[in-house]
């Protein structure tokens, strides 16, 4: 039996999975009682086909899930009906949204026709259809849910965004928020924002702003107005990302904020045009204006008043305070001056204080130049021109020196004359000439100066200038400034006195001096007491003094400056096997400069002081039993054929001295008898003599020489065991340890070896002991040792290894195979005897070898590890939260060993909750006692955290002697038992639900809640109920509902969801937000419950838009899809339509509309457009509204006509201003017509009433009404006709051409339009003056008397005037 609640399951390629439930086992009727009633709805096809012969099919499925992103023509969902009679189906849909789709009608497989949109229509309903052939087709409502997919962009709220800041905003302040909105759902409505771009583009300035998770724009560093006024900002929002088309898309947009930075008073102002400098001449005017100075204002936005002051020292000039000119307040004499340029510092000083109430200012210096005038003559100083004191007295008499014969235009010497005028520039040039009774010896230098200058004199004639002539000669110096004819010159007088010069040089006696000195002679030893040379000058310039050239000799010898002597400087450089000769320049220098030179030549003499060299070494090899001879040869590099260099040989006493003699004169040397390598000690068999070599100068020097004589081994001795027998231990398969006798004697444990050093490890294998034997040869491979095993009982179970000790020195290291297991209990003789053989391997006898005999022991050990029962390692199952306490489960263990001693070691616990680690939440939970013992630890055992924990541990056997006294690591699994004891949790709730009451029908899903609980099983199934809803107005009024909305359950990956759908229909006409308490409780007692509080929002009637489209109905439904797009992308809200329908549905309008689609505007945060809203973001995107225009689109809302163009608004606006004008004025006219008319009708109806009052009416024939009156005329004429009721009686209406309007006084007047179809007639009713005025005509016929017959006019009952 099928499930009538079979569903569909969709897939992510777009199609659908059918699933059936299946039947509910037998026994479990009961729980539905109106099985009964639904069986028979089952049989019933079963009992038509009874009596007809044929069954009708059945349809299965009513609802599907379609993503909205499914491509056109793939495969949506499948149709499935049966029939029992098995006959073929054909399938068709229809219904206003079968437009959507096409199904193959043999298969029923339906495929997507037209593209779908979640926002635009998120459920479509069509009517399924199936034929088998034979009986009428059946047909049923299909659901199909449009599931979402992130093909929505976040759009940006409120645009454009523009700001303005101070730009002393604090920083991490909040300057701006924008807002976006993602009309997808879930995870790809949440929208997020970052910073792209900002413009200047900079590193800097993209650093400057970060914006948050809610939009806010946040200032994070400090703004200048000085360098930037505006920034754009790009920010991009992006959504939580969304599958669409198979791939996961993040969808984003952006949008730029112009932010303006405004400017505060933070700046000093600044000065322009920088530096200032200026001029002005001495003795000018006071008052001269010299320069003016400006300052701004460096706060641009700001722009303060500048003051300006002087603020360094008193100076001869001030400033105005405002316009910051510069004059002369004080006479001006520049050589009163300290300086020509004068420094003023200028403070330029703003208004007002800033914005930390400081003085904003600014200083600048401000260079004037004072120039000058010719009002000084030129003057002589006694000075230098770099320290030269002008404002000192001047000076007119100087005195200097020269030398006799002095060469022309050599100047005048211990003169310093300086002349100086203290004018500037031109004024300050001036000439300088020389009188006097030596004027023709000299000249003066230079013949100009300009300012200041040094003079000298110098010698224009040499032969003049003559000591011998006159000692002092004298000149005057004239300095004439020719711009100052009234003052010009100035007179110096200098005397000069004459010095005598040098004329002659020194000489020596002979040019060239022998001599000779001993090497290694002491510091300071005479060679030659004076070499001398002679100079006739007198006084200083007949004074010498002597040196040695080059300089380089001075190293080695040394002469006396003033008596010419020559000395040993250096003696140990004197050496005649380096250099035997030296030849050195003596130079005599006298007062005046004057040089004169001599050659030395200097012989080194020889002295004995060269030891004899040996030449080459001495390494001498024999074998034993042989004699050696030598020859030592050696050298001496003293003068050859001196006893100096002359050599002589002997033998040192020593150890072996006594073995060998030696020539004195040759140095052959030979030894006394053949050598014995035994025989010496050294263990290389090496002998050393040491000989001496010497010479026989005085005193005699000598070397010695070692002579090394190796006398080579021959193999002559055999090896030798250092005992007679060994006796050793060793545990059965024990590598590593073993304990040894080194001699005969009993094996012993371990733990009892006499010594530490006894107990070895061998490298492999189990170690049993040592043996040793030593070879007398002294070389290393005559006396090599190598150990073995003599074949015999039990030898293959052991290796020998031999290593050499020292020199002749070598043992066996004996130890057990390593591919050998010795068991004790296995084995029958428990000890073995082994023959250890030594042979020397370098022996030409194989027979030159030696034996000992081995006595090997072998011991029991502990060397079995021990294991843990698998039977013990079974689950063992805990309830949470402490229900269970103390022992809950005893490991057991074994080992086969008989000393043994057990203790369980817990090594680690891993928390598992399902597949997934918990962490460490679960290590203080239980206890592994050393016994084995599992206890319960923690009271705070917790499923929720941790189902499952894994004990790893293992147990150790302490007595353990050889192997791993560990069992191999185990693992007892503890299974947590859950007890319901959490509350089911709600989810937040990121989304804003909202419902249009209009288009939400029964069974529409509007919310959705998620919940979990952390239990399981019965106790972590949850199920949704709705507890109330209240309807909270916008007024702030409230109200309860029952039954509005209901709830389903539905599991979701360990979570459940509550879908909350319309139970009942909504009020289209109310205005606020339903609130949905929801309840979710678990299954198992005792019950948990828990309860959240959802908010739907509602968009009444208000909203609802009316859009009139000059197309036709037909036109406009098969570009609805076009048209909703269109207002999607200018409003960025989902189009709810509600209808089309063509005007005869609607109320008249002023445009040939032929349609109209009447749809809401909402948006996902629950709000929602108006009529003035649209048409604002309709009239703000023109490429949208062209779209909506080119679609048809007319007029928005009541009667609101789409906006047209600038130019057109332009031209509409001149036009209504004109007609408006030319309507006023006729308005003005007519009114002014009218009322003339009016009171001219006034007075023709007082001629009426006389007339009427005095009518009979009872002679009155049918005939029409007379204007005014509800009465007739007798004759049946009509006054608006031109014919009297009485042709004696005229009642004056007769009219002119402006009473004409209406054919009837009753109709109401109208003022006719201009002949343009696109402009309506307006009407326009015409008041009586003062409405509170009866009627003339009223008033008369009232005063008729009631039983008066009258005709009465049952069309008009009122009178216009």
């Amino acid at each position: 039996m099928i499930d009538e609640h079979a569903y569909c399951r969709r897939q992510r390629s777009g199609g659908v999975k059918m699933r059936e439930q299946r039947q509910h086992p037998q026994g479990h009727s009961h729980r539905h009682p109106g099985r009964m009633a639904w069986c028979s709805w089952v049989l019933l096809p079963f009992l038509l086909a009874t009596v007809s012969g044929n069954t009708v099919p059945i349809i299965n499925s009513t609802l599907f899930y379609v993503p909205e992103d499914l491509e056109l023509g793939q495969f949506a969902f499948q149709l499935e009906a049966y029939d029992l009679d098995n006959d073929p189906l054909n399938y068709q849909i229809e219904g206003t949204d079968a437009l959507y789709f096409f199904v193959d009608s043999k298969s029923g497989r339906v495929t997507l026709r037209n593209s779908l949109d979640r926002e635009v229509q998120a459920k479509l309903t069509i009517t399924v259809r199936v034929s088998d052939g034979v009986n009428s087709e059946v047909s049923k409502k299909v659901t199909i849910i449009v599931e979402d997919r992130n093909d929505n962009v976040p759009v940006f709220q409120h645009l454009p965004y523009e700001a303005s800041i101070p730009e002393n905003t604090t920083v991490h302040s909040i300057i701006y928020t924008v807002f976006a909105n993602d009309s997808d759902t879930g995870n790809a409505s949440k929208v997020s924002y970052r910073i792209q771009e900002v413009i200047p583009d900079n590193m800097n300035n993209l650093q400057l702003f970060y914006i948050l998770n809610n939009g806010s724009l946040v200032l994070n560093g400090s703004l200048d107005y000085a360098k930037n006024t505006f920034y754009q900002i790009k920010i991009l929002a992006q959504d939580g990302g969304g599958w669409l088309h198979n791939a996961w898309i993040i969808q984003n947009s952006s949008t730029y904020l112009s932010l303006t930075i405004t400017d505060v008073p933070n700046l000093d102002p600044r000065f322009l045009n920088e530096p200032y400098s200026g001029s002005v001449p001495e003795n000018c005017d006071l008052g001269t204006i010299v320069l003016t100075v400006t300052a701004m204002d460096q706060d641009t936005g700001v722009n303060d008043n500048i003051f300006y002051i002087i603020t360094n020292a008193s100076a001869p000039f001030a400033i105005n305070n405002t316009t910051g000119a510069i004059t002369v307040s004080e006479p001006l004499d520049r050589e009163q001056l300290p300086s020509d340029e004068v420094l003023l510092e200028v403070t330029a000083r703003e208004e007002h204080p800033d914005i930390y109430g400081k003085e904003a200012q600014a200083s600048t210096w401000v260079t004037i130049l004072v120039t000058d005038v010719n009002d000084n003559k030129p003057q002589f100083y006694s000075c230098s021109l770099s320290s030269c004191n002008f404002s000192a007295s001047a000076q007119n008499n100087f005195t200097g020196s020269i030398i006799e014969h002095s060469s022309t235009r050599l100047p005048v010497s211990n003169l310093n004359i300086v002349a100086y005028d203290p004018d500037k520039g031109i004024n300050s040039s001036f000439e300088l000439s020389l009188q006097g009774p030596n004027a023709n010896a000299f000249t003066v230098f230079p013949t100009t100066i300009v300012g200041a200058g040094e003079v000298q004199i110098l010698v224009q004639n040499s032969s003049l200038v003559d000591y011998e002539i006159s000692h002092v000669m004298v000149v005057q110096i004239i300095a004439d400034d020719t711009g100052n004819p009234t003052d010009c010159c100035s007179t110096a007088t200098v005397t000069i006195d004459l010095i005598d010069s040098n004329d002659h040089i020194p000489e020596f006696p002979q040019s060239t001096y022998s001599l000779s000195v001993m090497e290694n002679s002491p510091d300071g030893t005479v060679i030659s007491p004076n070499i001398t040379a002679y100079d006739p000058d007198s006084g200083v310039l007949g004074q010498i003094t002597y040196q040695l050239l080059p300089e380089n000799i001075r190293n080695v010898f040394t002469v006396n400056a003033t008596t010419g002597a020559l000395l040993v400087h250096n003696g140990s450089l004197l050496d005649r096997e380096t250099r035997s000769i030296y030849y050195a320049n003596l130079q005599a220098r006298d007062g005046g400069g004057l040089v004169g030179t001599t050659v030395l030549e200097i012989t080194v003499l020889d002295a004995n002081d060269m030891a004899p060299i040996v030449i080459g070494s001495y390494f001498i090899s024999v074998e034993e039993g042989q004699n050696v001879s030598t020859q030592i040869q050696a050298i001496d590099n003293d003068m050859p054929d001196t006893p100096n260099s002359k050599l002589g040989f002997m033998i040192l006493p020593g150890p072996f001295s006594n073995n060998f003699t030696i020539n004195r004169d040759t140095g052959e040397m030979h030894s006394t008898e053949p050598l014995d390598c035994e025989a010496l000690e050294d263990e290389h068999g090496q002998m050393v003599v040491t000989v001496m070599v010497y010479d026989h100068g005085e005193p005699p020097l000598n070397t010695t020489v070692n002579v090394t004589i190796t006398v080579g081994d021959l193999n002559d001795n055999i090896p030798v065991f250092l005992n007679q027998s060994y006796e050793f231990s060793v545990f059965e398969d024990s590598p590593g340890r073993s304990c040894m006798a080194r001699f005969a004697g009993p094996a012993v444990a371990p733990s009892q070896c006499p010594l530490p050093t006894q107990c070895l490890s061998p490298p492999a294998g189990s170690f049993v002991g040592e043996v040793k034997a030593t070879d007398a040869d002294r070389t290393e491979i005559n006396s090599r040792i190598s150990f073995r095993l003599e074949r015999d009982i039990g030898s293959s179970n052991f290796l020998i290894r031999s290593t050499r000790l020292g020199p002749g020195n070598y043992s066996g290291q004996l130890s057990v195979d390593p591919e050998i297991h010795l068991d004790y209990d296995t084995l029958q003789q428990k000890f073995f005897i082994l023959t250890v053989l030594a042979e020397n391997t370098a022996a030409d006898n194989t027979g030159d070898k030696a034996n000992v005999s081995v006595t090997v022991h072998i011991l029991d050990v502990n060397d079995v590890s021990p294991t843990i029962l698998p039977s013990s390692l079974q689950d063992v199952s805990v309830a949470e939260n402490g229900t269970q306490q103390g022992l809950i489960h005893t490991l057991k263990a074994f080992d086969p060993d008989t000393n043994h001693s057990l203790l369980f070691e817990e090594l680690a616990v891993a928390c598992f909750k399902g597949d997934s680690s918990a962490g460490d939440v679960c290590w203080d939970w239980f206890l592994l006692a050393p016994n084995g013992s599992v206890l319960v630890n923690s009271s705070d055992i917790d499923y929720e955290v941790c189902d499952r924990v894994l004990l790893t541990l293992r147990v150790e056997d302490l007595y353990t002697e050889k192997g791993n006294r560990y069992s191999q690591n185990e693992t007892l699994r503890i299974i947590i038992i859950d007890v319901n004891d959490n509350v089911p949790v709600f989810e937040a709730i990121s989304e804003t639900f909202v419902v249009v009451p209009e288009i939400s029908p029964v069974e529409l899903q509007v919310a959705t809640v998620k919940a979990t609980d952390a239990d399981t099983g019965l106790g972590g199934t949850i199920t949704f109920s709705i507890i109330s809803v209240v309807f909270v107005e916008d007024n702030g009024g409230s109200r309860p509902f029952e039954n509005l909305f209901g709830v389903s359950t539905i599991p979701d990956k360990g979570a459940y969801v509550g879908s909350i759908r319309v139970a009942s229909n909504l009020d289209e006409s109310l205005k606020g937000q339903y609130k949905v308490t929801v309840e979710a409780k678990d299954g198992e007692e005792p019950v948990h419950r828990a309860q959240t509080v959802l908010s739907i929002f509602t968009v009444d009637q208000s909203y609802r838009v009316r859009l009139q489209f000059l197309t036709t109905v037909e036109e406009v439904q098969s570009n609805s899809e076009n048209i909703k797009l269109a207002l999607t992308t200018v409003t960025k809200a989902a189009v709810y339509v509600v209808a089309i329908r063509g005007m005869e549905d609607t109320r008249d309008t002023h445009v040939d509309a032929k349609s109209v689609m009447e749809a809401y505007f909402v948006y996902s945060n629950g709000t929602a457009l108006d009529v003035n809203d649209l048409i604002t973001l309709i009239q703000s995107d023109p490429v949208g509204l062209a779209e909506l225009v080119k679609l048809g689109l007319a007029v928005i809302g009541p009667g609101e006509v789409a906006k047209p163009t600038r130019e057109v608004e332009l031209i509409g606006i001149i036009a209504g201003l004109a007609a408006f004008l030319f309507i006023f004025i006729l308005i003005m006219t007519l009114v002014l017509v009218l009322t003339t008319r009016s009171y001219k009708r006034k007075l023709n109806a007082m001629k009426a009433l006389k007339v009427a009052t005095t009518f009979n009416p009872a002679t009155a024939q049918q005939g029409a009404g007379i204007p005014g009156t509800n009465q007739y005329n007798a004759e049946g004429a009509n006054p608006m006709l031109n014919r009297p009721l009485d042709p004696s009686h005229d009642l004056g209406f007769h009219e002119d051409s402006i009473s004409v309007t209406s054919m009837n006084s009753l109709d109401e007047n109208t003022v006719n339009a201009p002949a343009d179809d696109n402009f309506e007639v307006e009407q326009v009713k015409m008041q009586p003056t003062d409405p509170t005025d009866k009627e003339v005509l009223v008033a008369a016929l009232n005063m008729k008397e009631p039983t008066r017959t009258a005709y009465l006019n049952t069309t008009f009952t009122t009178t216009d005037l």
